[in-house]
């Protein structure tokens, strides 16, 4: 599971790995792992979606990355195919973020996205 053409649908960075697993770790009650997908909205029409899970949902993707479990929105595969997830901290924040070759255009503010479905 969480394989679209033998490859996984998205990969995580060490640095995604470490701050997944310390949210798991920090959480007060167990935690699944790391839940992904997309919303509609905002100025560039969609959004990336992260949750952390108690537990997946059957019809998920799964993709494990040194024993950290990612969960991917069934509905988000295709727009989602070849992301890599990263987690960086700079001066003003903190946050995950993704690297989409599915990618077409981000608004001004980066909080939102137009993507377009991998091609397979």
């Amino acid at each position: 599971m969480g394989l679209f053409g033998g490859m996984p649908v998205v990969k995580l960075t060490d640095a995604a790995v470490a701050r997944v697993k310390a949210i798991v770790a920090g959480s007060a009650t167990p935690l699944a792992g790391l839940r992904l997908g997309i919303d509609k909205g905002g100025c560039a029409g969609m959004t990336y979606k992260i949750e952390m899970v108690a537990e997946a949902d059957p019809k998920d993707d799964v993709v494990e990355a040194d024993g950290v479990k990612v969960f991917i929105d069934p509905g988000a595969t295709l727009y989602l195919l070849g992301t890599t997830v990263d987690f960086k901290t700079d001066k003003m924040a903190s946050t995950f973020t993704f690297e989409n070759p599915n990618q077409v255009s981000a608004c001004g503010c980066g909080e939102s996205v137009s993507l377009e479905a991998a091609k397979v």
